[in-house]
């Protein structure tokens, strides 16, 4: 049975992720997922596990080597994806330093840790072993507002924002790891997610909880940066593949081919609730563009984001759910599960962790 550490588990990617490997390869594997349950971590995410003898949840920080050093002496890990991370440009304009801490210094944890539980005396590295880091396509900097430009995996690293300058320097020590020690590692850089569990500070959860309660939905600057959006359920997909299929020390950006100005998203959103929101719903009456709300540009905000996803193509993977598809399942999630955009904005989420491990 492969055995699969998974850092930053319970959050958004990590949790689709997670559920998508149980999906696909049932009891064949193991996973161990870590985490520390800061701000966007939500065990309820992965409420349906509990009782899966083949999942284990480990409240740990990425930081502490001797917490993450235990569980490879306890566990015979085969793969490790490292989505542990602080992970909002707001929050990092904030608060650099939590950033460098989690996203830097996390990952030289998580590197040394494998490193030496991997290491074979007479050198190399135990067979089988690999370590995918989960990097982000803002790594790279803005392109020019032109269609024929795409980020590609030898695009050079031009981060504007601290949260964006951490994940470079993570990349950057994965490949040195990759180059000094030929260390059995992938590294993916993927466009916006989107989809279930997602927390609601990001664009597309807070646009959709926005607008089914009647509140401004604020829109940086002009509205006229583009993004690249993916359906996370597509990411969970290219990840698996890039392990089991990709080849070692390679980089691999995976990208949607979905891009749209944000204000193009909003109104999108806007559109789609008044298609699935029944006539008799009162809440369809405030589903406006009424509620569309200018207001100050982010600071270093990056212009146009656009991932050329050609090599991963190579692997067999290419994205599957277009926007206005990913967006109506998306919508339909949050439909199903108000109760848990509910706690996720009230803060109770937090308190689910106490409540099911008494601590």
């Amino acid at each position: 049975m492969r055995t699969y550490l998974v850092t930053g588990g319970a959050g958004f990617i990590g949790s689709n992720y997670i559920h998508y490997m149980f999906r696909k390869y049932g009891n064949e594997i193991r996973i161990i997922n870590v985490d520390l349950l800061t701000y966007a971590g939500n065990l309820e995410n992965l409420k349906c596990l509990e009782g899966n003898p083949g999942y284990t949840f480990v409240k740990a920080d990425i930081c502490d080597k001797e917490a993450i050093s235990r569980i490879f002496a306890e566990n015979n890990i085969d793969r490790v994806v490292h989505f542990a991370a602080e992970s909002h440009v707001d929050r990092s304009i904030r608060e650099p330093e939590v950033f460098v801490r989690t996203n830097v210094l996390g990952t030289a944890v998580m590197l040394n840790c494998a490193k030496e539980a991997w290491e074979l005396p007479e050198g190399g590295f135990k067979p089988g072993k690999k370590f995918l880091h989960v990097s982000t396509d803002e790594v790279y900097g803005s392109l020019p507002d032109d269609d024929s430009a795409f980020f590609y995996e030898d695009t050079p690293y031009d981060p504007h924002s601290p949260y964006s300058a951490s994940k470079a320097g993570a990349d950057m020590l994965v490949k040195s790891y990759m180059d000094t020690y030929r260390f059995p590692a992938n590294i993916t850089n993927c466009s916006n997610n989107y989809g279930p569990y997602q927390f609601p500070e990001k664009l597309i959860p807070l646009i959709i909880n926005n607008c089914l309660q009647g509140r401004k939905l604020p829109v940086y600057g002009d509205g006229k940066n583009v993004r690249d959006w993916l359906y996370v359920e597509d990411h969970a997909k290219a990840i698996d593949m890039v392990q089991e299929q990709g080849e070692l020390f390679q980089t691999y950006n995976i990208g949607g081919h979905n891009e749209k100005q944000n204000i193009e998203i909003i109104h999108i959103i806007i559109e789609t609730l008044q298609e699935m929101l029944p006539d008799d719903d009162p809440r369809k009456a405030h589903v406006t563009t009424d509620l569309i709300t200018y207001v100050e540009d982010r600071k270093g905000h990056d212009r146009r984001y656009a991932i050329a996803p050609d090599k991963i193509k190579a692997v067999g993977w290419q994205p599957e759910t277009m926007f206005k598809e990913g967006i109506r399942k998306t919508i339909e999630w949050f439909f199903r599960n108000e109760e848990w955009m509910k706690n996720v904005t009230s803060g109770d989420y937090q308190k689910y962790y106490d409540d099911m491990y008494g601590k």
